[in-house]
Parts: C-alpha cells; structure tokens; sequence
C-alpha cells in the first residue's frame, strides 16, 4: 500500500508533496494515512519551463465533487462560523436559499484538493501558499450540491529561490450559470 503525503495549502501542486492520487477517504470523509491511492494525477507533469508557455492559457478543470451537511458542520465548528444559513437546515428551508449553503471560505478551502485534479508541477523542493490577490464568492453553495475548480495561469515572475505563479481560479456550482467563488491565487514554487 502506498503513503500519501499531502500537507500545506499547496498540497497536490508539486511532485514533493503529490504521490500520483488522492487519499483513500473512506466512508468518515476523513483522510486515512497509509489509505490506497486512487488515480486522479492530471494528464502530464509540468515543469516550471512548461508553465511559462502556458501563461495566459486555462489549464483544466476538476472533477465534480458533493458539498455535504457534514462538511458544512465541521467547517463551523472549527472556524465558530455557526450561522443558521450554514448549519440549521429546518431554519435555512425558510430562508433566502431554501437549504443550508456552504460557508464561502470552506468553498475556497477546497482550492488544493481540486487544483490537485488540474495541476502537478515536476521539480520544486516544495510549494507554498502566498495568498489570494483578489476574492468574491458571487453566488451561495448549496448544502448537497456539486462544485468543481478550473484555472487559468496569470501570470508567473522569479522570486529569490524560486517562481511565483498567479492562478486565476474559478469555481462552479453544478447546473448554474454563475460562478460561485473567483479567486486570484498566488503560490511560490521554489528550488
């Protein structure tokens, strides 16, 4: 059985941090260290070289993935964002969404995993999370609705050890026209 290792915001964007899968999740929904790896590695590795001739050229979209109440839940409970629209369904079935909808921040939270699905970068020691340049969440997350992530590179500069890469994300919620969450991401590459 293979071991992944995927930690830090940038987990699954270079070849040291990205086994070739993602974690086994189980029934729980939680990561199992040492869990069976499924393939879901994007077609190809980039390098760094590849990316800059890729600047200004979306880079693909992930999988579709389910937004569920538990998610939802535990998101509140560690960040103490306990808002009805998030975590009453009775109550939200009368608000403006007729559901619970997901927290926008545990929108974005799901970025690394689904940036997994479309990106891996072959070379860097290791990846960082600089920050966002700029983030909306247009339209609500359904509790039990479908989300998937797509990326455009921006743009790329050298920094002192290394690359820094713009992405400019964006993610859908299944069945709408209206993106639910646009992000201008930075990650630093560095050697």
């Amino acid at each position: 059985m293979l071991q992944a290792t995927r930690t830090g915001c940038a987990a699954g964007l270079t070849g040291a941090l990205w086994t070739g899968g993602t974690l086994d999740r189980g029934r729980s929904g939680r990561n199992r260290p040492g869990g069976r790896i499924l393939p879901a590695m994007p077609e190809g590795q980039l390098t760094i070289d590849d990316l800059r001739s890729r600047v200004g050229r979306h880079l693909g979209w992930s999988a579709w993935h389910e937004v569920t109440q538990e998610q939802v839940d535990r998101f509140a409970d560690v960040t103490g964002d306990r808002q009805w629209v998030h975590t009453d369904p009775e109550r939200a079935r009368q608000g403006p969404f007729g559901t619970t909808i997901a927290h926008g921040y545990l929108t974005l939270s799901l970025l690394p995993a689904l940036l997994g699905e479309v990106l891996f970068v072959a070379g860097p020691r290791f990846a960082v999370n600089y920050g966002l340049n700029r983030l909306r969440f247009p339209a609500p997350v359904p509790v039990g609705s479908r989300v998937r992530a797509g990326a455009t590179l921006s743009a790329m500069e050298e920094v002192p050890g290394g690359e820094q890469v713009v992405l400019a994300c964006t993610f859908e919620v299944e069945g709408s026209d209206k993106p639910c969450c646009v992000a201008d991401v930075v990650f630093r590459y560095y050697y």
